[in-house]
């Protein structure tokens, strides 16, 4: 029997009117399964973060013996920290929304040449990551021994020229990263204006300056709102440069401070739960904001008429332009590479190397010890595990939300998104809290750091799949429904297979993102389940730098070389099947 035509939805409520009793069994015993697998993965540890957070009782004893808020109150005790943290975050949020406005406005509303190229280069950083990122420009703004610094000094210059421990060197570094992220969400804002609008002001007289400052920055208000809550809050809870570059100098922010309450003797975890509560309260009060702001006003820029986007024509200054997105692309991809491939091949990283001072003993010894190379296979194997786990569950998360009428699957997508909200390193604490007291051992085990990862990147596989469920047309499933097919059955023949390119993508997305992970692996790891961002950490501390070096870049051409096996494979898949 083929089905198949416009009139589907009438035979379904001719012939089959409803779900089938058998297929909403089904879908509700789904429903509840993931109800309890989301509730363990992101209420249980939430609810032992406010229980440490609330715990003023006898310390160590579990469930604590009495509860109160002298905890918050202690936290006024850090008034430093704090201010810290408003001073890097603010200045890294504006930083940020700076590079990622500028390059927006350049590649999307003006003629500057290589366009598609630049495209694809400034998302670069992204991949960099802020951790390796930190690692290269301590090599090359380190005050004392930063390459910059000593070129300045055989220059003739006195002292230093960059200090990049300093809290603007730190909000520098912070912002070059995420700056990718602001680009992204701007740019996406901007390709969708109507460009009559900014022809209109020219048309009157208005330079592009003017132009730009009164017509394309209110129109794009909401896109920069956006990207400024969305970059604030990950500023907020960034852990990387912060430890890297802050802690030699004893200079901490929240995330740091809350890493050395932890892990200092004794440890100080009620303050550190009460810290954490704290941070991300202040971003969903962010959050709500936003809303209120973007809820007050209108901001409607495309209507019925049918526009084209049309590149301004800003004559020679175009290449000025082009000059600004190259050198952000250098500063924040090509020079922090470059700077530790150089450090990396030396004995004693210096600016001005003798050619005896050039080796490859560091990569030879980073291979060489067992811990490295342990490290390496265990973050590939828990990232591999964790991406086809996690697209398994946020596969079927997507599906229950989007596609069926269960109740409360509104209030489970608002959990299963939880995480998104939360800093890592605080989710990690709140898991370290629960898991320790757990019945079954598997604290400091690579379970432990499994469930870490399915519950911090639950909403990035989530929102990459619901974006391709959302494309499916609902006819291909009733079609299936009609033909007398189960749910199981059309879920395993029908839907999985259009999916395949967002299953793929979530996939590859959760598995970088685990191997990389550095805030929820540093509370969580044990010693016999060391994973290789937390180990390059540790070696930076505790070992020479050029080493540390020569392990980020293996972690980074190994992350590369599996990104590249697997979307070859990906291709071919793809090809094979015709999706």
């Amino acid at each position: 029997m083929a089905c198949s035509g416009s009139d589907v939805t009438t035979a379904i409520h001719a012939a089959a009117p409803g779900v089938p009793t058998s297929s909403r069994t089904i879908q509700h015993a789904t429903m509840a399964i993931l109800v309890a697998v989301v509730a363990g993965l992101v209420i249980y540890p939430i609810w032992f973060l406010f229980q440490a957070a609330l715990d003023v009782g006898v310390p160590d004893t579990r469930p604590p013996t009495a509860y109160g808020f002298d905890n918050f109150a202690r936290i006024l005790n850090y008034q430093q920290i704090l201010l810290n943290t408003f001073v890097v975050t603010t200045a890294a949020t504006v930083m940020a929304l700076v590079f990622g406005f500028m390059t927006a406005w350049i590649l999307t509303r003006t003629n500057v040449p290589f366009k598609r190229t630049l495209d694809q280069l400034i998302t670069v950083p992204y991949y960099v990551t802020p951790l390796l990122g930190a690692l290269a420009w301590s090599f090359l703004g380190a005050p004392e021994s930063g390459f910059i610094n000593q070129v300045w000094r055989a220059l003739g210059g006195s002292g230093h020229l960059v200090d990049i421990t300093s809290p603007m060197g730190i909000a520098w570094v912070m912002a070059l990263f995420e700056g990718s992220v602001a680009y992204v969400m701007i740019s996406a804002v901007m390709q969708s204006m109507d460009p009559a609008l900014e022809e209109a002001s020219q048309v009157i007289g208005g330079s592009r300056w003017h132009t730009m400052r009164r017509v394309t920055l209110p129109l794009v208000l909401p896109g920069v709102l956006g990207a400024a809550i969305f970059v604030f809050a990950e500023m907020l809870g960034a852990f990387a440069a912060a430890l890297v570059l802050g802690t030699p100098a004893r200079f901490y922010v929240i995330t740091t401070a809350i890493y050395q309450l932890v892990t200092q003797y004794p440890p100080r975890m009620q303050v550190a739960a009460a810290l954490g509560v704290s941070l991300f309260a202040v971003m969903f009060a962010m959050l709500f904001l936003y809303r209120w702001i973007t809820s007050r006003n209108s901001y409607v820029t495309i209507s019925g008429k049918a526009f084209r986007p049309r590149p301004m024509d800003v004559g020679p200054l175009r290449w000025v332009l082009l000059g600004v997105v190259v050198v952000y692309v250098l500063m924040s991809a090509i020079l922090p590479v470059a700077a530790l491939v150089y450090a990396s091949v030396q004995k004693l990283a210096v600016a001005f190397p003798a050619a005896a001072n050039f080796t490859l003993a560091n990569f030879r010894q980073a291979w060489s010890i067992n811990a490295v190379r342990e490290a390496m296979v265990n973050s590939l194997a828990l990232g591999a595990v964790a991406a086809t786990l996690g697209v398994a569950l946020t596969g079927l998360l997507s599906w229950i939300i989007l596609r069926t009428k269960l109740p409360g699957r509104g209030a489970l997508e608002y959990v299963a998104m939880f995480p998104q909200a939360v800093p890592r390193i605080v989710f990690a604490f709140g898991m370290m809290w629960a898991w320790i007291v757990f019945p079954i051992p598997v604290y400091g085990t690579f379970w432990v750091l499994l469930i870490a990862y399915l519950t911090v990147f639950m909403p990035l596989g989530l929102r990459t799949i619901s974006g391709v469920v959302m494309q499916l047309d609902k006819s291909l499933d009733e079609c299936g429904q009609v033909c007398g097919a189960s749910w199981i059955y059309r879920l395993r023949t029908i839907t999985a297979p259009l999916l395949r390119p967002g299953l793929l993508a979530a996939w590859l997305l959760i598995f970088v993102a685990s191997v990389r992970e550095l805030g929820a692996s540093i509370l969580l790891m044990g010693p016999d389940s060391k994973v290789m961002t937390p180990a390059i950490v540790e070696a930076w501390f505790s070992t020479s730098s050029e080493l540390t070096a020569a392990m980020a870049l293996i972690q980074t051409v190994v992350i590369a070389g599996t990104m590249v096996v697997f979307n070859l494979l990906t291709r071919r898949v793809i090809a094979q099947h015709g999706v």
